[in-house]
């Protein structure tokens, strides 16, 4: 069970009371105890939050607005948000990038992530392969650069790592450059001297460390000893922090020793990949809702395909096909349910989903130009239908179902076309303006 699931078991219990007091809230304080340090989050850090939480849930004036349950469940999400650590601005501008780490931290795969993220907010960027240890590196790096278009550098061979940095600098006319370098299994010497060299000859802008999130506090051990090496961290970069219940051990571990968090990666994408925000991060791990974070995405997909246009067409398995494919780069359905406050959906109902979805987009796949322009070809013939059940590996039952779900499309689509009312509340909604229907967030 990851934390997030633990916090919202925690928090469930309280909001189901049908009165609060002081004895459950040191209940709650308990559970919430056992939760973070089970979750590997400091026991000093743990106990320092509890007494806080008790101080300003117990003994500090409440919103006159807010209940006594409204008031403490405030309180423990911004001591939650307080532990996490400060949120984080980069520069938007040219510049140079140092990434460092041990090895299996994810630097390479990070260089890949960091550098989609820069080109995707107009920057031109470039890689630098200067780990020379790890056998294939750059091969990997390269392969990554070219899977995002954006320029690589390296040495083929060369075994000092300063070196490739230098000729990297000359040749270089990017606005931002980001440099892998080497990995050890442990902090020592060699890699000091090999840091040291790099970023004397780089003079880096930004410098990140690195982590996996699955190392938990151990984080805060390694921020503080990079930072001693290279002259001080900008911030630190935590991956795997999609599935791993020591996430959270690891971003308070680092905030503790006043370093910044300034990415995680939450996928195995490319696109997985977001600024820190302690706000936004505690929220999704207490089920409420990332509207921003949806926003964003959403406007991220329509940069790249036309949805506006798509929105105003006539719905049919063509258009809808296009729909599919535009939701499919949001990612893993879980992740945007998660976004949309729907975080504990069983894992058996969603790979459900994501099977029906993959089975929809091989029946579509199976369909002519005609028959995805009109449904009703496919309803009127049995021939039709054996076709794109043979097609797509699917029985005819299961096309016929996909077919009366697209009907309901259908119908769900021209209603909300007709009902303008609704759609400005659920636009409001999206801008932030609030849910509809006086709807409260989980």
């Amino acid at each position: 069970m990851d934390l997030g699931q633990k916090l919202r078991e925690t928090l469930a219990k309280i909001t189901n009371k049908p009165y609060v007091d002081e004895a459950a809230v040191k209940v709650l304080i308990k559970d919430l105890q056992k939760v973070l340090i089970s979750s590997d989050v400091s026991v000093k850090l743990v106990f320092e939050l509890s007494k806080r939480i008790e101080q300003k849930a117990l003994k500090t004036d409440k919103m006159e607005a807010l209940s006594l349950r409204e008031h403490v469940l405030k309180v423990v999400y911004d001591e939650l948000v307080a532990l996490m650590g400060q949120g984080y601005a980069p520069k938007m501008e040219k510049h140079k990038v140092l990434l460092c780490g041990l090895f299996g931290s994810g630097k390479t795969t990070t260089a890949g992530k960091l550098a989609y993220y820069y080109k995707s907010n107009g920057l031109s960027v470039a890689v630098v392969g200067a780990d020379v240890e790890r056998p294939a590196a750059q091969e990997q790096l390269e392969q990554l650069a070219a899977k995002i278009n954006v320029q690589f550098y390296t040495i083929k061979g060369e075994k000092n790592a300063a070196k490739v940095v230098e000729d990297a600098l000359v040749r270089a006319k990017e606005d931002v450059i980001i440099v892998d370098s080497a990995g050890r299994s442990a902090f020592d010497d060699v890699l000091v001297t090999e840091l040291k060299g790099i970023n004397e000859t780089l003079k880096p802008d930004e410098k990140y460390l690195v982590i996996s999130g699955d190392i938990g506090q151990v984080a805060g051990k390694q921020a503080e000893e990079f930072n001693r090496t290279v002259g001080g961290l900008t911030g630190v970069i935590a991956t795997k922090m999609d599935g791993s219940g020591k996430g959270g051990g690891a971003l308070s571990a680092v905030a503790a020793t006043g370093t910044k968090i300034a990415f995680i990666g939450v996928g195995e994408k490319t696109e997985d990949f977001e600024v820190y925000d302690p706000k936004r991060f505690v929220g999704r791990l207490l089920g409420m809702p990332d509207i921003a974070g949806l926003v964003e995405k959403v406007q991220k997909i329509s940069k790249e395909q036309d949805l506006k246009q798509l929105e105003s067409e006539e719905l049919t398995i063509e258009t809808f096909y296009e729909q599919l494919k535009a939701a499919k780069k949001m990612g893993p359905l879980g992740n945007v349910l998660g976004m949309m406050g729907f975080a504990d959906v069983p894992k058996e109902v969603l790979n459900q989903s994501e099977g029906k979805l993959k089975k929809y987009e091989a029946m579509i796949n199976s369909m002519t130009k005609a028959e995805k322009k009109d449904a009703s070809l496919l309803r009127k013939s049995r021939t039709r239908l054996e076709r794109v059940s043979n097609g797509s590996g699917c029985t005819v039952i299961e096309v016929r179902e996909f077919l009366t779900q697209f009907e309901k499309m259908e119908k769900m689509m021209k209603m909300f076309k007709r009902n303008r009312g609704f759609r400005k509340q659920m636009e409001k909604m999206m801008s932030g303006g609030g849910l509809p229907g006086g709807m409260k967030m989980k």
